[in-house]
């Protein structure tokens, strides 16, 4: 089994796959990969919508340029991917619960210690 490094096509994120891996997410993925941050934002796009749900391709056409729109180092960018993941799940979660909020230090830069604070 041979494993490869790819890149994200949305956020820019490597990971190291193996080729059937890739093959398989690229599938699904109107023939790009996507990284696992990547791939779920694009199926919740796919899920939601207003009036009518986006198609795969729509929604990872909508996910490329949401990336394309923040130009940071990628760990950053999965650290705010996570953040809207969760908020998202939450506010699905809390409607019948108090609601949670979930908040980030001050700044946050390449190489500084802030951190991810939950209320």
């Amino acid at each position: 089994m041979e494993i490869e490094m790819v890149r994200c096509e949305c956020c820019g994120l490597k990971e190291d796959c193996t080729q059937d891996y890739i093959t398989q997410v690229k599938a699904k993925f109107d023939g790009k990969w996507l990284c696992g941050l990547c791939s779920e934002a694009v199926r919740d796009e796919v899920g939601k919508g207003s009036n009518q749900p986006f198609g795969m391709e729509e929604a990872v056409r909508a996910h490329m340029s949401f990336c394309g729109k923040f130009k940071s180092n990628p760990a950053v960018r999965v650290a705010d991917g996570m953040r809207q993941i969760l908020r998202r799940r939450s506010d699905l979660s809390s409607s019948s619960s108090s609601p949670k909020r979930y908040t980030r230090s001050a700044s946050t830069q390449v190489g500084d210690s802030s951190s991810f604070s939950l209320y």
